[in-house]
């Protein structure tokens, strides 16, 4: 999904979000539904691993950078508003779908899935619109090598691909970890709702505060945050309590970041370019989340099943990401430190 947002951010600078979002829609409820009917493991590849994560960034991305078009003294909040969507959507659907499969099988579940989100996308469709008007622009690689010629884009895009590196690693083995320290299969597979509930809580208010002090000086406090969660909580602790806890609080600190990049973009970019500025910074991001898994699961058993390894590197990542946002803030702020920015 990430790796097709400079393509995508593109498209929604030269032909506006109508046709990105119905052709996505299409897209995401069409992969779902050939998931309902899969039964080899490269029909489960083509599925949601191609059709529906494509279609799902036919949404995403325009639905941000359209939100980016109307707001600006208060842009944050609602960004932060949009991207709590996806943590509802994060804290019910996996409720949902383990309750419906035994009852209903894997098949209806899918299906059922389809139709909700059709549903809400057909809202999406008749509502989503971009203040800017389409532009025809060029669409050669000059478009995305234009803004690395941008020392505060590259910081940014730097402190987005280390943090997401740090971060995707703990999403993707909260569940087994849960495990490891002994919680069951079903509460430990309730450790991701309450991680995006969480997240929910930390997009929609440091959204607020970031339009009153900075969406740069609140990120690197939600990095930092997140450094020390990881390191402070989440490496020490082996129960029951801290895998919940840990949860909780790194759910709410990575959501600020999830919630406030697309504003990062917007304030050191001209509007007729959020499309493809914010879509080269989450191919940045498509790289550590295509590459950190592999690794943590490779420290994992290089470490003969513990998780330490994996969280000192995962620690160390989110810390280099704390870094780069300091680097760009004092770049931008040219080494003022109390200033909003």
């Amino acid at each position: 999904m990430f790796i097709t947002a400079p393509l995508v951010g593109r498209a929604f600078d030269i032909f506006g979000p109508r046709y990105l979002l119905l052709a996505g829609t299409l897209l995401h409820v069409f992969g779902l539904m050939m998931a309902s009917i899969s039964s080899q493991y490269y029909q489960f590849i083509l599925s949601q691993a191609v059709c529906s994560p494509l279609g799902a960034a036919m949404v995403l991305y325009p639905s941000f950078s359209c939100v980016t078009t109307w707001f600006r003294q208060k842009r944050a909040l609602a960004l932060g508003i949009t991207a709590s969507g996806s943590s509802l959507g994060g804290t019910v659907l996996p409720i949902v779908v383990n309750r419906l499969i035994p009852r209903i099988g894997f098949g209806w579940t899918m299906r059922v899935c389809a139709f909700l989100l059709l549903g809400l996308l057909l809202v999406t469709n008749l509502t989503v619109r971009s203040r800017v008007a389409p532009q025809p622009k060029e669409a050669g690689v000059m478009a995305y090598l234009r803004p690395f010629t941008s020392l505060s884009f590259v910081l940014t895009s730097m402190a987005g691909f280390f943090y997401s590196m740090g971060m995707f690693i703990p999403i993707t083995f909260m569940v087994t970890y849960g495990e490891h320290v002994g919680l069951s299969n079903d509460m430990a597979g309730y450790l991701v709702s309450i991680f995006n509930a969480s997240s929910g809580i930390g997009r929609i208010l440091p959204g607020y505060i970031a339009d009153k002090v900075g969406s740069f000086n609140v990120s690197i406090a939600a990095a930092t945050l997140s450094t020390i969660f990881m390191l402070a909580l989440w490496l020490p602790g082996h129960s029951h309590e801290s895998a919940i806890a840990f949860a909780a609080l790194f759910g709410f600190s990575s959501g600020t970041y999830t919630a406030i990049s697309p504003a990062l973009i917007a304030h050191i970019s001209d509007l007729e370019e959020i499309g493809t500025r914010s879509g080269t910074m989450y191919a940045f991001m498509s790289v550590a989340a295509l590459t950190g898994s592999p690794i943590g699961g490779a420290l994992i058993s290089s470490a003969d099943g513990s998780y330490w390894k994996l969280q000192v590197f995962a620690g160390c990542m989110l810390g280099a990401g704390t870094v780069c946002y300091v680097a760009a803030r004092l770049y931008l702020t040219k080494g003022r430190l109390w200033q909003k920015m």
